[in-house]
């Protein structure tokens, strides 16, 4: 039997992780869509990066999701391009602490100095060196891959330290997660 451990102990088995990941709550799966972009389209001049040799608006996209699975205490957002030539993939944007009672993230939320994210929303630290959304700005080539993660977790906030990386929140949203939804977008240059 193989466990997993967490910062609460060893807790749930592989297969049981697995199940809880896919899962969604309430009639329907657990969904994330966007008014901004389609699963596999294109993302839009809007949500690129400005810099790096891009020149896009930089505006994260409008999120909205809904079936969270039952005992939703929180959300967190991770956006991450695995296409990335780094080995490791790079992360665009984090969000967590997201109430359970939200159900969106309008247009901009990404950019914290706004504040149109929910009250409590935490945004960690991106490969970019900032808090909040950093778009695409793939190098030249094959278009990249940007997935964005919404989680369904267990616990109300999550206990990272500030400043903490994108690895380690990662670590801790798919150690608390009760459900996954995803939403795919791609871009190229």
């Amino acid at each position: 039997m193989i466990r997993v451990w967490t910062a609460a102990g060893w807790l749930m088995t592989a297969a049981t992780v697995a199940a809880a990941q896919t899962s969604g709550g309430g009639p329907g799966k657990f969904t994330l869509t966007s008014a901004d972009f389609a699963q596999g389209k294109t993302l839009a001049a809007a949500q690129v990066f400005n810099g790096f040799g891009c020149s896009g608006g930089n505006v994260s996209p409008a999120l909205a999701w809904s079936n969270a699975p039952a005992g939703t205490k929180s959300f967190a957002l991770l956006v991450h391009d695995p296409d990335a030539p780094t080995g490791s993939g790079w992360w665009h944007w984090v969000v967590y602490d997201i109430p359970a009672s939200a159900s969106a993230l309008p247009a901009g939320a990404g950019d914290p100095k706004k504040g149109l994210a929910p009250a409590g929303v935490q945004q960690g630290r991106t490969d970019f060196g900032t808090a909040g959304y950093g778009g695409p700005c793939p190098p030249p080539g094959k278009p990249h891959r940007y997935y964005f993660r919404l989680y369904a977790l267990k616990v109300a906030k999550l206990e990272v330290p500030a400043g903490s990386s994108a690895a380690l929140i990662a670590f801790n949203v798919n150690a608390a997660a009760l459900g996954k939804a995803e939403l795919m977008g791609l871009y190229g240059r």
